[in-house]
């Protein structure tokens, strides 16, 4: 794996930390496209939580890059979303072969996406998003890459930070807010569905996701009626 030089991500996080006076989603695609030079990576893409909680595409820096994302939010499975449930980085050697997501697999096959790392994007210490690196042929993450893209992460925060301190009106921040507000009872829910049912947090997680996308209504809805009845409609 190639040496991260400290100086140079230093400046690179300086140099980003000031795209904040633009608009928030090209300051992201800005930050995602950055990101492959600067931690030579094949690609890189950004996710973050809609009001059904299921990870949304919202910039990539190549067309495999993006869908993966978008494979990732229709199957409610792999590194991604298991960063985003756990609230920790994920990596994975070779996504091709792993077997913790076997519905990603066949379309993945295609892509060129081998090693791949989730790391977590937070905002107040709550995660509501997910940055995803990936190379074209397997191999180890190791702990200097894996500290660097965590740092890495801080930067996302601190652009998403601005545009809410902002009270900037769109989507994709309307979008933070509502993962950042509600975080608290979709996880109290999904503690909930792991003790009752027995089931682990992401198969807890896809239960009120899919409950969500069913009834059409947002998670944290879902999760509070769970919460108060002990049951969910749909």
């Amino acid at each position: 794996m190639p040496e991260i030089d400290p100086e140079t991500l230093g400046a690179s996080l300086r140099r980003l930390s000031g795209v904040r006076d633009q608009a928030l989603e090209q300051a992201l695609r800005e930050t995602v496209t950055a990101c492959v030079d600067l931690f030579d990576v094949t690609g890189s893409g950004l996710m973050v939580a809609d009001e059904q909680n299921t990870l949304r595409y919202v910039a990539a820096s190549d067309g495999p890059g993006r869908e993966l994302e978008l494979i990732q939010s229709d199957t409610g499975q792999g590194p991604c979303v298991d960063t985003f449930v756990h609230n920790r980085v994920v990596a994975t050697e070779d996504l091709v072969t792993d077997e913790r997501w076997p519905a990603d697999r066949p379309a993945v096959e295609e892509l060129g996406v081998r090693a791949m790392l989730g790391v977590p994007v937070r905002l107040s210490g709550i995660v509501v998003g997910s940055l995803d690196v990936y190379r074209s042929e397997p191999g180890v993450w190791d702990d200097t890459e894996i500290a660097a893209l965590q740092r890495y992460a801080d930067v996302i925060e601190a652009t998403m930070h601005a545009a809410l301190r902002a009270h900037s009106a769109d989507e994709l921040a309307s979008q933070l807010q509502y993962a950042l507000d509600y975080r608290v009872v979709i996880e109290r829910a999904v503690g909930f569905l792991m003790g009752r049912d027995g089931v682990g947090a992401v198969a807890a997680f896809d239960v009120l996701r899919r409950a969500a996308r069913h009834d059409r209504r947002r998670i944290a809805d879902v999760a509070q009626q769970l919460l108060d009845t002990g049951r969910m409609r749909g």
